[in-house]
C-alpha cells in the first residue's frame, strides 16, 4: 500500500466536484483503509467554503482610548464613544419586550412541556397582557410604581418568571431574584436587606420555607406570598396566623385584583433600577448588585454589535432556558432573544432531562457554562471506546480545526456528516449560536466542541457588577485561550498588582472596567461598593488579565484569594487549580497553603468516569472507591499533577507536595461550592482541616 504521506501528496488537486468520481481514478491498492479515508479528506479540503468576513481586523481587536491611562476599547467602534443602545427606540428592558412583541407579529414567546410531550407556547401578547394584570394587582394592593419598590421572585426558570419580571418593568418596580441554592440563611438575609414585603414562589415548599422564617420572627417585613403552583388551604391558614397573605398566581392575574383593575403602564427611565442581583460570595453574606435598565440595555446592545454581521436573532430562533434566571448571564441572553421576537423554551426543571428537552425543542441559541461543556466533552470521548474511534474523533477534529483557523465554521462538511452528526443531533440539530462564560473553560475542550458542533461559539468574560459581560470573542476569531476583546459598551484597563509582580507597563494587571454596563453599587453597603468601584467609576474585578498582541484579553490569575507561604512567595490557588484540572484523572482540585508552611497541599477528587480507565493504563484494577484508597494510585495521581504543572510553567513553589484523595464531589448541596459553582475556600479548609494538619505533620520538603 502507498505510504500515507505519498498518498496525500498524490491527491493534492485543485478542484473536486464528486468524491465518487475522483475515488475511481485512484490505484486500487489505495482504496482500502487509510487510503479511502485520506481520499475523502482531500475532497473535504477541495470543497470547503470561504470564511465569513470578520467585523474588524482580527490582528488588532482593541485599540487604546485617548486620555484614559492605557485603557482599551473595541475596534468595532468608530470613536471612543461607547454604545448604550443598539436600537434608538429601545432604552429600557420594557422597551426590549415591546420591540419583540411588534417584530414577532404576536408570535409564540414562552414555551413549556410536560414529560414526553411537545412544547406548548403562549404568545407575546398574552405575556404582555398577563404582565399588566399582575402589575395592576400589585398597584391595587398598594405597591408603588417606583424604583424603590422591590419584588422578590423565588422560582426556577418558567414562563411566570418572565411574566412577573415584565410586570415589574411595566410599572417601574424592581426585581429581586432569590434561589434556593443560596441556603436558608442567605434567603432570610436578602428578604431583610431588600425589604421584601412580597415574594412570588413557584412551589408550596418554597412558600413554607419563607413562612418558617416569618414564624421565627426572622423576616417581619414579609407580608405577601404568591404561589404559582396549586397549594392547599393549610398554607392560607398558616399564613394568617403569622400575618402573611397567601395568594395563587391565577388569583392575582384574573381576579378582581388584576384584570378588573388593569392600569396603564407607568414606565421606567433608563437610569432607574431594574434588578438587584444578589451575588453568592465565597465568604460572608451575599451582596446586592444594583443593576439599571441602562446597564442591561447597553450590555445586550454590545453583544448585538459584536455579532451583527454574523448573527442577529429572528422570530424563527429558539432559546433553551435552563441556566438560572437569577443570574445576569441568562438574563442578558434572554433580552437579546426577546428583543427580536424569538422564542424561549424552558427546560422541565430537571437538569437530568435537559438532553431530552434539547432534542424536543431543537434550539438555535444555546448558552452554556464550562461545567456542562466539560461533561459533553467527557461523554463524547467516553463513548469512543476503542483506539480507532478515538483516532477518528481526533483526526476529524483536527481537519475541522484547520478550517477554524481560517475563520470557517460550518456543520455540513464530510466530517460533520460522518463523525459529528450524532453529537449535533443530541442538541436538537439546529444550534446556530452558543455562548459560554461564568468560569474558565479549557482551550482544548472549547476548540474540540467548536469543531464538533459547527456553530458560532463565543466565549465571554465578566461578572454581575458589569451586568454580565465586559469582553467577548469576535466572529471569525475561533481561537481559544482568551476571552475576546472589550465589548462595545465598556473600556478595559489593567492596573498594577505589585505584590504579584503584575505590571500594566508589561501588559498585565488587575482587570478594571468602565462604561454604561457597570453597576451602581451594592444595596445598602457603601463599604463594599467603595472596594469594587473607585472614585473615577472603574470597577475592580479582582481578576488578573494580560493583553495579547491582537488586542484580546487573557485571564491569567486571580487577585482575591492570594496568600503567602513561609518564605514570602505569593500563591494564587485558582490559577494552580485550573492547571491541575488538565490531569486526565481529576474532576476537582482544592489547593491549600499557609503562611507558616513552606509548601502547598491539595485535596483532589478523581473523575469517577475516567479514573478506572486511567488507572488501568498504569496497571491498577478495582472499583472507584478502592482505587481512591490505593496509596500507589495516589502516588501516580500526584506525579501526573506535577508533570502537568511543569508542562504548564508552574514554578517549583507553586507545585503541591502531597495530596488528599477524596471520593465525594464538592457540590452546592454539601456546602463546598457556591451556586455559581465556585469553591467556598473557607468551608473547604474547615472541612479538610484535620487531614491537612496531619499531612503537613507527615510531609517533608
Amino acid at each position: 500500500m502507498m505510504q500515507a504521506h505519498d498518498l496525500f501528496r498524490h491527491m493534492r488537486i485543485p478542484e473536486l466536484v464528486d468524491v465518487r468520481q475522483y475515488v475511481r481514478t485512484l490505484p486500487t491498492n489505495t482504496l482500502v483503509g487509510f487510503g479511502a479515508f485520506a481520499a475523502l479528506t482531500t475532497y473535504w479540503y477541495a470543497t470547503r467554503p470561504k470564511a465569513l468576513k470578520p467585523p474588524c481586523d482580527l490582528a488588532m481587536q482593541s485599540v487604546k482610548v485617548e486620555g484614559e491611562e492605557d485603557a482599551r476599547r473595541s475596534s468595532l467602534l468608530n470613536s471612543d464613544e461607547l454604545i448604550t443602545c443598539y436600537y434608538d427606540d429601545v432604552r429600557t428592558v420594557y422597551d426590549i419586550f415591546q420591540r419583540g412583541l411588534h417584530v414577532s407579529n404576536n408570535g409564540p414567546c414562552l414555551g413549556v412541556r410536560k414529560p414526553n410531550q411537545p412544547y406548548e407556547w403562549i404568545s407575546y401578547k398574552e405575556v404582555s397582557d398577563r404582565a399588566e394584570y399582575v402589575g395592576s394587582a400589585l398597584l391595587h394592593r398598594g405597591f408603588k410604581p417606583s424604583h424603590s419598590q422591590y419584588v422578590g421572585i423565588f422560582a426556577q426558570n418558567r414562563p411566570e418568571w418572565v411574566i412577573i419580571e415584565q410586570s415589574c418593568y411595566t410599572y417601574s418596580m424592581v426585581v429581586v431574584p432569590l434561589y434556593d441554592t443560596l441556603g436558608t440563611e442567605a434567603i432570610t438575609y436578602i428578604v431583610n436587606k431588600a425589604d421584601l414585603s412580597l415574594v412570588f414562589c413557584d412551589t408550596p415548599e418554597k412558600a413554607k420555607l419563607l413562612l418558617t422564617a416569618v414564624e421565627k420572627g426572622e423576616t417581619p417585613i414579609l407580608s405577601t406570598i404568591v404561589i404559582m403552583e396549586p397549594f392547599g388551604t393549610d398554607l392560607l391558614e398558616r399564613g394568617k396566623k403569622c400575618g402573611v397573605e397567601v395568594f395563587s398566581m391565577k388569583e392575582i392575574e384574573v381576579s378582581e385584583l388584576g384584570k378588573a383593575h388593569r392600569q396603564k403602564p407607568i414606565l421606567p427611565k433608563p437610569e432607574d433600577l431594574a434588578v438587584i442581583c444578589f451575588t453568592s460570595g465565597t465568604t460572608g453574606n451575599p451582596k446586592g448588585a444594583m443593576i439599571t435598565h441602562k446597564n442591561i440595555v447597553s450590555n445586550s446592545s454590545a453583544f448585538l454589535k459584536t455579532t451583527e454581521k454574523t448573527f442577529i436573532p429572528t422570530p424563527e430562533d429558539v432559546l433553551i432556558s435552563f441556566l438560572p434566571l437569577a443570574h445576569m448571564f441568562e438574563r442578558i441572553v434572554e433580552c437579546v432573544v426577546l428583543c427580536h421576537g424569538a422564542r424561549i423554551g424552558f427546560f422541565q426543571g430537571d437538569i437530568r432531562l435537559l438532553m431530552d428537552d434539547l432534542k424536543t425543542l431543537q434550539p438555535t441559541v444555546f448558552p452554556v457554562v464550562p461545567r456542562l461543556l466539560n461533561r459533553m466533552f467527557d461523554k463524547i470521548f467516553g463513548q469512543a471506546d476503542t483506539s480507532l474511534k478515538k483516532w477518528m474523533l481526533d483526526f476529524a477534529s483536527k481537519r475541522k480545526e484547520a478550517e477554524l483557523r481560517s475563520g470557517i465554521i460550518r456543520n455540513n462538511s464530510f466530517w460533520d456528516k460522518v463523525i459529528f452528526r450524532k453529537i449535533q443531533a443530541s442538541l436538537g440539530g439546529k444550534v446556530r449560536l452558543m455562548v459560554t462564560g461564568a468560569a474558565p473553560v479549557s482551550a482544548s475542550v472549547l476548540t474540540f466542541l467548536r469543531t464538533a458542533l459547527g456553530c458560532q461559539f463565543y466565549e465571554g468574560y465578566g461578572q454581575t457588577e458589569c451586568t454580565a459581560g465586559c469582553s467577548l470573542s469576535m466572529p471569525g476569531d475561533w481561537t481559544a485561550g482568551h476571552v475576546g476583546a472589550p465589548m462595545a459598551c465598556n473600556i478595559i484597563k489593567l492596573v498594577d498588582v505589585q505584590e504579584m509582580n503584575y505590571l500594566a507597563a508589561k501588559g498585565e494587571g488587575e482587570v478594571c472596567v468602565k462604561g454604561p454596563n457597570v453597576f451602581l453599587g451594592y444595596l445598602k453597603d457603601p463599604e463594599k461598593t467603595a472596594e469594587a468601584l473607585d472614585k473615577d467609576g472603574w470597577l475592580h474585578t479582582g481578576d488578573i488579565g494580560k493583553w495579547l498582541p491582537n488586542g484580546t484579553l487573557k485571564i491569567i490569575d486571580r487577585k482575591k484569594h492570594i496568600f503567602k507561604l513561609a518564605q514570602g512567595e505569593y500563591i494564587a490557588p485558582e490559577k494552580i487549580e485550573n492547571v491541575y484540572l488538565r490531569s486526565e484523572a481529576l474532576a476537582q482540585v482544592f489547593v491549600h497553603g499557609e503562611s507558616l508552611q513552606a509548601f502547598l497541599l491539595a485535596v483532589v477528587v478523581p473523575d469517577p468516569e475516567t479514573l478506572c480507565k486511567w488507572a488501568k493504563k498504569k496497571g491498577f484494577e478495582g472499583t472507584y472507591e478502592k482505587l481512591c484508597k490505593n496509596k500507589d494510585v495516589k502516588k501516580h495521581i500526584l506525579e501526573d499533577m506535577v508533570r502537568v504543572g511543569k508542562e504548564s510553567g508552574l514554578k517549583s513553589f507553586e507545585q503541591v507536595k502531597d495530596i488528599i484523595v477524596h471520593t465525594e464531589m464538592f457540590s452546592i448541596e454539601n456546602g463546598l461550592l457556591t451556586p455559581t459553582l465556585k469553591a467556598k475556600r473557607p468551608e473547604l479548609r474547615k472541612y479538610f482541616q484535620s487531614q491537612i494538619d496531619e499531612l503537613y505533620a507527615n510531609t517533608k520538603m
